[in-house]
């Protein structure tokens, strides 16, 4: 029974990955295999959610996980789970791995390693990411990019050079 329920857990998985409609198709498939998602959500093509413990993964509402993101919920036996809170998103290429949660309207950009929690409304870069900026604006559909950039703070990192004698 318990390999009957990992072969459909993998064939939902593959077909999710590449079945058409990232607010439909796609996210039925994710919940079918057990992913608990929200209202609104969007998933872009071959995004990867944790292949064998989908009930530890929560994608909240208007969260969108772009195109080839991997989110990684557990490693053998840590559980841990990870958490996409509202309005965030994660960029194409991304990877979100255990005991994460990206803060409602946080934002992860393509390729970032996320080792750690986004704080909400928080824009992280790099592997491991770092916070680079500040969101006052949700990256959604119904917002225009000129008003979404409007609403970005860069975050000033103090030099790590010493200053001049």
């Amino acid at each position: 029974e318990r390999m009957l329920a990992g072969l459909r857990n993998r064939l939902l998985q593959i077909l999710a990955r590449s079945s058409p409609g990232a607010t439909t198709w796609r996210v039925q498939l994710h919940r079918w295999r057990g992913v608990q998602i929200g209202q609104n959500v969007w998933i872009g093509y071959d995004a990867v959610i944790e292949t064998s413990r989908p009930d530890l993964v929560i994608i909240r509402d208007r969260a969108t996980v772009q195109l080839r993101a991997t989110i990684i919920a557990h490693f053998r036996e840590q559980d841990g789970g990870v958490v996409i809170e509202e309005d965030a998103t994660i960029g194409p290429g991304a990877i979100v791995l255990p005991n994460v949660t990206i803060g409602r309207g946080a934002i992860v950009t393509a390729g970032s390693v996320v080792t750690k929690s986004v704080p909400p409304k928080t824009m992280v870069r790099g592997n491991p990411a770092e916070p680079i900026a500040t969101v006052d604006v949700p990256l959604r559909h119904d917002v225009s990019l000129k008003e979404f950039a409007k609403g970005l703070r860069p975050i000033r990192r103090e030099s790590r050079e010493p200053g001049p004698p």
